[in-house]
């Protein structure tokens, strides 16, 4: 496993900071959304897994986005922001992580490149937020459930595309000092 260097942690911890407050921010407007269509929500919760999806597609570390999903539901729990999951919240942080990382594991695997899992990413970790919610919460069925499972991901693939734009406009900033990274780890390894 490589070295975690202190400005990849601090992103990463941004990227956890940014998910929660941003997932605040946006509620009001998702919550109208969300009334209208007579659904508990999914839409603010895919524009904080976006920055999960952004950092995990960015830092290229095993278990990123489930590590940070752990940070996430603490934050969450200390800041008191569980929402209608009350303790149960880690789950609902959690399994999308895992759900996030076994996406970019499979798109390195079969495309060589981990941006290439991006939107797919985005969309069944919004899904898997939403499950994981109607599991814990709400228990809806059939056509309601069917709805919200739409809602999550339509929103999930939204943001799973301005995580896109985001990941290619960062890469430059971000990527370059990992290549010069990986580059300097294979010489020392070769000398």
């Amino acid at each position: 496993m490589k070295k975690t260097d202190l400005r990849s942690l601090i992103f990463m911890a941004l990227c956890c900071d940014l998910g929660l407050f941003a997932k605040k921010l946006i509620s009001p407007a998702a919550n109208f959304i969300t009334e209208f269509l007579h659904i508990p929500g999914g839409i603010a919760t895919s524009f904080s897994l976006m920055f999960l999806v952004i950092a995990a597609a960015l830092m290229p570390f095993p278990l990123c986005a489930t590590v940070m999903g752990v940070v996430q539901s603490l934050l969450a729990l200390c800041f008191g922001m569980t929402g209608s999951m009350g303790a149960l919240a880690p789950i609902g942080y959690i399994l999308p992580g895992i759900v996030i990382d076994l996406v970019f594991f499979l798109a390195e695997k079969l495309s060589g490149r981990r941006e290439n899992g991006i939107l797919i990413a985005s969309v069944l970790a919004s899904v898997t937020a939403c499950l994981t919610a109607n599991f814990i919460v709400f228990n809806l069925r059939g056509i309601v459930l069917f709805v919200y499972t739409i809602v999550a991901a339509t929103s999930g693939s939204v943001c799973g595309l301005l995580g896109e734009k985001l990941v290619e406009r960062l890469h430059p900033v971000i990527g370059l000092r990992q290549a010069q990274e990986k580059i300097s780890y294979r010489n020392k390894e070769t000398s």
